[in-house]
């Protein structure tokens, strides 16, 4: 299980270190952190939508003391306008797409063509460094749909006053020495039936949750190719995501059969920073295109700093199958990034 969740988890980490020389786009000096973010941005806004998924399957809370265990998968769609960004030459300022192109592909494209980048540099001397790069294609060609995931192990527990606690938590973990990944999340479920005195006899139940989930993953950046342009020195991707959820939730909860949904807002703030050394290497040429002189070579620390946000309604409707302790359900919501939810649950009082 360890190994599954890693891997579903922090698919964006994995994809990107099997083919992909992300920190090439280094080469790009101040125009890096404009692209880098355009690729980057559905994964990010992605992972926050689907990480704010799953707390509940019914707004009925449990008695003091009852508690369930709750292991699920939520998958966010990339809408088909965020699998690819408009390249337009006025927002950068030294890069240039030699084959004519104005749209590039994002990280969660289905097109995985690589597409060069021609980058040139003016010197105070009149010369021009010179490099270009292959910006990296789409991904989910190796997803089963074009879609983020994200799966959840849940423990939620009965307190007084016909509130729930909800725990999320994934201690940190290590895969293959160069990932480290940690996440843990809080939610309280308060139930409001029990003010509306013989109302709360019957099976409709309503009740309002309020959730808050961390994320951080890093990951080791190697420096593999020792005939590309840029050298890795200490070299770490970090992402850092912060959501948090607020919804008012309806249930119809009947012995077989549990019909619920949801209305609410999210909110999701992410850091993205590429840390360590850096060694870029241009050749030089002449306004003309011609060598002029030897290569230079330049190191830069800590290059890349973004920030993503991800906020906006959201409306849930779902179902849910009660056999005895043992549950199954699946639901839908309605968000920037639709988002479906499915898994099984044990629930107890």
């Amino acid at each position: 299980m360890k190994k599954s969740w890693i891997i579903m988890s922090f698919f964006l980490t994995f994809q990107l270190s099997q083919a992909q020389e992300l920190e090439t786009i280094l080469l790009a000096a101040d125009d890096a952190s404009k692209l880098t973010e355009n690729y980057l941005n559905p994964a990010m806004k992605g992972l926050m939508y689907s990480m704010n998924g799953g707390w509940y399957t019914t707004a009925k809370t449990h008695k003091k003391f009852g508690f369930d265990i709750t292991i699920n998968a939520n998958a966010s769609f990339v809408p088909d306008k965020e699998q690819m960004f408009s390249f337009i030459d006025s927002d950068y300022m030294f890069l240039n797409l030699p084959n004519g192109e104005t749209s590039l592909p994002t990280v969660m494209s289905e097109n995985d063509t690589e597409t060069t980048v021609d980058i040139s540099i003016p010197r105070e001397d009149g010369t021009f460094k010179v490099a270009s790069f292959n910006m990296p294609g789409g991904i989910t060609e190796d997803l089963p749909v074009n879609a983020v995931p994200t799966p959840m192990i849940q423990l939620g527990f009965g307190l007084p006053y016909k509130t729930d606690i909800k725990l999320r938590l994934v201690p940190k973990l290590d895969f293959d020495d160069n990932v480290e990944a940690s996440l843990i999340g809080f939610g309280l479920q308060h139930d409001l039936m029990q003010y509306f005195g013989p109302l709360e006899k019957l099976p409709l139940n309503v009740s309002v949750l309020a959730a808050f989930t961390n994320m951080n993953v890093t990951y080791a950046i190697e420096d593999e190719s020792a005939t590309d342009d840029v050298e890795v020195n200490n070299g770490e991707a970090e992402f850092k995501m912060n959501t948090w959820t607020l919804q008012a939730i309806a249930s119809l909860d009947f012995k077989i059969i549990t019909l619920y949904g949801s209305l609410g807002y999210n909110n999701g703030k992410t850091t993205a920073k590429m840390k360590g050394d850096y060694t870029l290497t241009y050749d030089v040429e002449d306004e003309n295109g011609n060598p002029s002189g030897p290569s230079v070579r330049e190191t830069i620390s800590n290059p890349i700093n973004l920030d993503f946000e991800a906020n906006g309604v959201r409306a849930t409707i779902g179902t849910r199958l009660n056999l005895g302790f043992f549950k199954i359900f699946a639901d839908y919501t309605l968000q920037e990034y639709n988002t479906a939810s499915a898994g099984i649950a044990f629930s107890f009082r």
